[in-house]
């Protein structure tokens, strides 16, 4: 065998012991916990990116509509994501909605695009908003006042709840 042969050798042996050597490092479950929030870190920039891109699409949607739906939409839009921070804006059939894990919680219509009278703030099955055997799932909306706006975010609150 020559000595380049020997070296080669020598070398590969000298690289295997040096990756069978435990590490003096983090041990199995600092390496475990490290790997974990690093998943989480992931999930959490998917979830924010996610929710920037809806929020962006909802907004693009509110400035298309008429005046005064617009107006409306946009307070609707200030209130709900105050009201219930964990609910992601996204678009539902073309219109602005609210969701939590990826299901629509509420959502807005607007009378011209539907054609009907008055705009309306609707909510899902998913809200949980049932009181007794019957309750609104859906509200007219003409204007909002001060007290539509009060009443709107204890509903929000309460339907995620």
């Amino acid at each position: 065998m020559s000595q380049r042969e020997k070296k080669g050798t020598q070398e590969s042996a000298t690289n295997t012991a040096a990756i069978n050597k435990k590490s003096r490092g983090f041990n199995d479950e600092e390496r475990a916990a490290m790997q974990e929030r690093a998943k989480e870190l992931k999930a959490e920039a998917r979830a924010n990116k996610h929710r920037a891109d809806g929020e962006s699409d909802v907004l693009a949607k509110i400035a298309e509509l008429p005046e005064p739906e617009r107006a409306m939409a946009t307070r609707l839009h200030a209130i709900i994501t105050a009201s219930a921070p964990v609910l992601s804006p996204r678009l539902w059939y073309g219109m602005p909605a609210y969701a939590k894990d990826g299901k629509v919680v509420c959502f807005f219509q607007s009378a011209q695009k539907f054609n009907t009278r008055y705009a309306t703030l609707g909510f899902s099955d998913t809200a949980n908003l049932d009181a007794g055997t019957m309750w609104a799932t859906a509200f007219a909306l003409k204007e909002l006042t001060a007290a539509e706006e009060e009443r709107i975010g204890a509903l929000v609150k309460q339907a995620v709840s």
